[in-house]
């Protein structure tokens, strides 16, 4: 019988076999050439094996273990659990850009971290354009019409037109070097013409598309207890949203009267978002020093460590992503690379958009909203978790992660920030209990859509109602729910469950929120267990306590 690190070793080389741009983006340079699988059969194999690991993992004895090693097994387990769940779904069979999504990424990765000389960037690159093609056609023989769902079709030919141009004109400006750069035009020019062929395929799909984006009841269900280890069901879950919804509406009613002195939230907040940047560079610059003040708050108080090295740097969303995310996002250091530095995604409008669509992605992005997303996304939010859990030693925490947990980590990071003072004036604290209730309607919203007791449309009406999401901002977002079930959830159901945690922790050391030390020990020793489902977390830390 092999032991646990044997079986966790041979299992992590298959993952990276499996998928070279995931191995790529944990820093593993030796798979930048590769693309992955995308035929009917390797995602057949992978099936199979996804069954064969979870009956060898299940075969390890608990008592053999150390307290560490239970803990990754039981990761590993939980993991396997989800795909297994997914895999009966088949989504590759239901959702385009499955076919879009290692390319781009597979090239973007390795000019944004640059783990390696420009030469062998570019050699890398080409080979992953080269691939593209290959990809795209496993998509036009797996994607089925009668299961592909309108919306989701639409959103990935957004996507693949983005694509096209990201390859053809805006990756070949990534070197200097003119040689260098004529092999990049030629390899991105065919993976470009490659998408815009994909982009004809789905538009000739469209008479024919009919699936239904809903996961179920069950499915959704099973994703909670069987691989996010919670104890809720999809209707209870629901309903923790809802009741969630009604206390912070009531938090931001108090706001808006203290501000205006009208318990008219959104008219309040729609006044505020006048508050914007004017131009996409502008907005950027205000995210960057927002982001400046958030960590100078955590330095001089001394709620968190910082590991030695990191930093974090605000730049413009890749182009094609621009299409597809309207809010911001982050991509973490790579975790097996030696580097510290994390990239702070702000939402650039998508090429071609009109001044209408630009001024209202500006205002979903006003100045007054900018604390609560730099916290968020930098400090003490994803950014300085994810360095953080670079410093657990296991390998496989380094590999498997949770929204569940991530997600709910930066929620939590706005709520402990606001709890201690940093939001003092009340424009920001408005902002940062919309951001919260904006994530409780995304609890009810996904919940609904997935039960198949929510329309796309009755979906967007939801998320305007309890939010200050323009109306493309919230259509975006709900397309995001249909295709990725109980993602959206994770928010402030993990933020939740940390603030439960947390009050654990500092009642057994019988300490308070205003014991900073030991509110800091709770802070390092949760954030670098890694990004686990929440019991396996809760258990990781409560031993520290």
């Amino acid at each position: 019988m092999p032991t646990l690190n044997e079986l966790t070793r041979d299992f992590l080389a298959e993952q990276y076999a499996e998928s070279p741009v995931l191995a790529s983006t944990l820093g593993l340079t030796q798979f930048d050439e590769q693309l992955d699988d995308l035929s009917a059969a390797a995602f057949a194999r992978r099936e199979r094996a996804t069954a064969e690991w979870m009956a060898k993992f299940q075969g390890v004895e608990a008592e053999s273990l150390s307290f560490d090693e239970l803990i990754d097994r039981d990761l590993v387990l939980a993991s396997l659990r989800g795909r297994a769940i997914f895999d009966e779904w088949q989504p590759w069979r239901r959702h385009p850009d499955t076919y879009l999504a290692p390319g781009l990424h597979g090239v973007f990765t390795l000019f944004l971290h640059r783990l390696r000389p420009e030469q062998e960037l570019v050699a890398a690159a080409v080979a992953r354009l080269r691939g593209v093609s290959g990809n795209l056609v496993d998509g036009r023989r797996n994607l089925e019409p009668e299961l592909v769902p309108p919306i989701l079709l639409d959103r990935a030919i957004r996507q693949a037109r983005a694509s096209s141009r990201y390859a053809r004109e805006l990756l070949p400006v990534e070197v200097a070097d003119e040689r260098l750069r004529a092999e990049l035009t030629a390899a991105g020019a065919d993976a470009a013409d490659a998408f815009d062929e994909y982009a004809n395929f789905l538009e000739e799909m469209r008479p024919q598309a009919s699936g239904d984006w809903a996961f179920g009841e069950e499915r959704y269900t099973a994703l909670l207890r069987d691989a996010e280890l919670l104890t809720v069901d999809a209707r209870a879950l629901r309903e923790r949203g809802r009741q969630q919804v009604e206390e912070l509406t009531a938090e931001l009613r108090t706001c808006s009267l203290d501000l205006r002195g009208s318990d008219d939230w959104h008219e309040v907040l729609a006044e505020l978002n006048h508050d914007r940047p004017a131009t996409p560079e502008a907005m950027r610059v205000g995210y960057e020093e927002a982001t400046a003040r958030a960590r100078d708050y955590l330095v001089e108080r001394g709620l968190v460590s910082f590991p030695p090295g990191e930093s974090c740097t605000v730049e413009p969303s890749p182009p094609f992503q621009r299409p597809v995310i309207a809010v911001a996002s982050y991509i973490a250091p790579p975790s097996f690379a030696e580097t510290m530095h994390g990239h702070f995604f702000v939402p650039y409008p998508p090429d071609g958009a009109s001044e209408e669509e630009i001024g209202k992605r500006l205002e979903s992005n006003a100045y007054p909203a900018m604390p609560s997303t730099a916290v968020h996304e930098a400090y003490p939010g994803h950014h300085w978790h994810l360095v953080m859990a670079k410093l657990n030693p296991s390998p496989v925490r380094q590999v498997l992660q949770t929204s569940y947990f991530a997600e709910g980590w930066a929620l939590y990071a706005e709520r402990m920030m606001r709890e201690l003072g940093f939001f003092t004036d009340v424009r920001h604290k408005m902002y940062q209990y919309e951001a919260t209730l904006f994530r409780a309607a995304r609890i009810v919203a996904d919940t609904s859509l997935h039960m198949g007791e929510m329309t796309h449309a009755e979906a967007v009406d939801y998320m305007l109602a309890n939010s200050s999401l323009t109306e493309p901002t919230a259509e975006a977002e709900v397309t995001r729910y249909c295709s990725w079930p109980t993602q959206a959830s994770s928010y402030l159901t993990g933020c939740l469950e940390i603030v439960r945690i947390r009050d654990a922790f500092l009642g057994k050391r019988g300490a308070s929120l205003a014991d900073t030390p030991a509110l800091r020990d709770f802070h390092d020793a949760l954030t670098s267990s890694g990004t686990l489902p929440i019991a396996l977390a809760e258990r990781a830390v409560m031993a520290k306590a």
